[in-house]
């Protein structure tokens, strides 16, 4: 019987990320076959599907509690398939929640657990850095600062650079994207990008669309929501209405990239999507909110000096952020209108967003060593002779 691998992923970007691993793991070791929890990404990649992350993916301390019962069941059906391969080795990525308590399992299964993208214990929880050093062999670290902080409280971290660092760019030029949306080239173009989950875009749509007419009352400019593809098929027909109803802001699905690239100026919601704009050296704003309670609660446990990621790789401020009560359609205005009236500004921030993709990047592909970790950590263990 072929050696089994348990690959689980809680979100797209930890989709496409565990994907990339498992495709070099297939060359490394090719007689290996994959099961776990899965986005479309990693299923493409050969996975088998025991859980899909499409059911993992709610954010927030108070919001994931209604969802706990449905969770509980698919870590628990997770479980049990880990039970019944016996796999050689598991691979968890990102979506500490769910995967630290899945790690604890999995290593009183005697499983190695090989761990992808450091939950961020340096800002909160510090607690599960205890987590990580009692149940995995080897942890991958995106951000630089990450790998010394983890290894200070015992993890065997290893910092191997940011996937997205080399790989982000436009897939065509501004004056093709211009083209086939029929945006007019003459007015500048402001890129909104609510989010990728469900409850968080929700949370974004009536302050953007305030922000939007805030913005046109004081200058002509062209308005594109960013969604992921496929989005409207999975939230409904009229999920962005509230953003987009009156025609002043375009939809566009699966386009992200080009248009953030092609914008002069971005509107994202703090997360992954604000990295990609400042490997694009996108002027952006980021914004976020949450449910108030679930802000009460977690603040006073949150000890940052930014909140977006971008401004913690730098040390600085390099892009506005606006949280919870700053995030109003007056305050998202402004930063977009100061940025649009100053030339200055905006290439002043791309500078300091080209230094923070200079930080990010490495030597290789960070996936490939990844997995090239994970190959010759399983020869050694499993005495695996097929390794490449």
């Amino acid at each position: 019987m072929a050696a089994q691998i348990l690959v689980s992923a809680g979100e797209a970007s930890g989709d496409h990320y565990a994907a990339g691993v498992v495709t070099h793991l297939r060359r490394l070791l090719p007689g290996c076959e994959y099961f776990g929890c899965t986005g479309p990404e990693l299923r493409a990649a050969g996975v088998r599907t025991v859980v899909d992350s499409a059911s993992l993916a709610v954010l927030g301390l108070v919001e994931v509690l209604h969802h706990i019962p449905r969770i509980y069941g698919e870590f628990r059906k997770l479980v049990r398939a880990a039970e019944m391969a016996h796999p050689v080795a598991a691979i968890l990525t990102d979506s500490p929640d769910f995967h630290l308590r899945l790690a604890v399992k999995l290593r009183r299964m005697g499983v190695p657990v090989y761990y992808l993208i450091a939950p961020q214990a340096w800002a909160w929880r510090a607690g599960r850095a205890r987590i990580l050093q009692r149940n995995v062999r080897e942890l991958y670290c995106i951000f630089p600062f990450e790998e010394q902080f983890f290894r200070d409280r015992g993890v065997n971290a290893h910092y191997i650079g940011h996937p997205l660092a080399g790989t982000v760019h436009p897939s065509v030029d501004r004056a093709s994207f211009f083209a086939k949306h029929g945006i007019a080239p003459e007015r500048p173009l402001v890129t909104l990008c609510p989010g990728s989950r469900r409850g968080e875009t929700a949370r974004h749509l009536a302050p953007l669309r305030d922000a939007v007419e805030r913005i046109a009352a004081q200058r002509p400019a062209t308005f594109v929501l960013a969604a992921p593809a496929g989005a409207r098929a999975r939230y409904g027909a009229g999920f962005y209405e509230p953003l987009t109803h009156g025609g002043l802001v375009q939809l566009v699905e699966g386009e992200t990239r080009d248009a953030m690239a092609h914008s002069d100026v971005t509107l994202a919601a703090s997360g992954t999507v604000t990295m990609e704009a400042a490997l694009l050296g996108a002027p952006t704003v980021s914004f976020y909110r949450v449910s108030p309670l679930t802000w009460h609660i977690g603040k006073p446990l949150v000890d940052v000096p930014f909140y977006t990621m971008v401004n913690l790789v730098a040390g600085k401020r390099v892009i506005p952020e606006l949280i919870q009560n700053d995030m109003t359609g007056e305050r998202m205005a402004a930063e977009v209108l100061a940025l649009l009236a100053s030339e200055g500004a905006r290439a002043t921030m791309k500078a300091e967003l080209a230094e923070v993709a200079r930080i990010l990047a490495s030597h290789g592909d960070p996936l490939e060593e990844s997995a090239r970790r994970i190959a010759a950590s399983l020869k050694i263990e499993s005495g695996f002779s097929d390794i490449r």
